[in-house]
């Protein structure tokens, strides 16, 4: 278990932002090769505890996993959008490796027991916690990146598909990349399939940037996905076969905080300024 902290967070996606949004937003996916295992904790702040006060008792977990040279790095954001809350994002190349990380923290005593007292004060802050595990999905993917410590925000969607409609599912997101293709913009995400820790059929696209710029950016490239999607006519027939294969779809933007992350030296050392505030 990683040391930090979606679950299925059901992230309202109509078809005009799939195509909008997925067309200019590069993805938070490592490339095949790279961790498939996706741990995601949730943390929502009591009223006005979120600011300040939160970024002190998760600097704490930093600094512990520091110390004690922890392998298990992870990212933190905050939400922009929605209710208040933090995602804790750790990246694994399988189960066992997951495990392994659980064995060293087992057989560490003083840093099993710093990171008690840390949870203790940060629980403080929290109403309520949860975790889920989530598994990458090379074919519902679209031209993975994996320059994730350069990406500053998040915009995540998630999807519940209606139980006998993975077929239809397959097809909308076969559609849309097809789009994008034939468009020729700069689509990028990585899709992710809930594994433990909530409603099973449920899948989460994960497109992380640099900047919030590249949302302005998405609506400019609009007209070409369109065009390639078919026009109305395209659209239509996407949007009957969304409904046919989904019934509940969200959205969100979150920032990342640098000072709630566990990152490794690497990325401190290209960018210090940001990781290591």
């Amino acid at each position: 278990m990683s040391i930090k902290k979606l679950s299925p967070i059901l992230l309202g996606l109509s078809l005009a932002v799939i195509g909008s949004s997925f067309a200019a937003a590069q993805d938070a996916t490592p490339t095949s090769s790279s961790p498939r295992i996706l741990q995601i904790t949730r943390e929502y702040a009591k009223p006005y505890k979120g600011g300040a006060a939160h970024d002190k008792t998760e600097s704490a977990f930093v600094e512990a996993n520091r110390q004690a040279k922890f392998p298990a790095n992870y990212v933190g954001m905050n939400s922009l959008t929605g209710k208040a809350r933090s995602l804790y994002m750790t990246r694994y190349s399988s189960f066992a490796e997951w495990e392994k990380d659980n064995a060293l923290m087992a057989k560490n005593a003083s840093f099993a027991a710093e990171i008690e007292r840390d949870s203790l004060a940060d629980g403080e802050l929290l109403e309520e916690v949860d975790s889920a595990v989530y598994m990458l999905d090379d074919e519902l993917s679209y031209h993975s990146h994996n320059d994730i410590q350069n990406h500053r925000f998040y915009q995540v969607y998630a999807f519940h598909v209606r139980p006998g409609h993975e077929k239809e599912w397959h097809q909308v997101v076969k559609m849309v990349k097809d789009a994008h293709e034939k468009a020729g913009d700069k689509a990028h995400w990585g899709m992710y399939r809930l594994m433990y820790g909530g409603e099973s059929g449920t899948y989460v696209a994960l497109s992380g940037d640099p900047s919030m710029s590249v949302i302005d950016d998405s609506f400019t490239g609009r007209k070409k996905y369109l065009e390639a999607m078919g026009g109305k006519e395209g659209m239509a027939k996407l949007d009957e076969l969304f409904g046919a294969a989904v019934d509940t779809s969200h959205s969100e933007i979150f920032a990342v905080n640098p000072k709630q992350s566990y990152v490794s030296d690497d990325w401190i050392k290209a960018d210090a300024a940001f990781w290591k505030p």
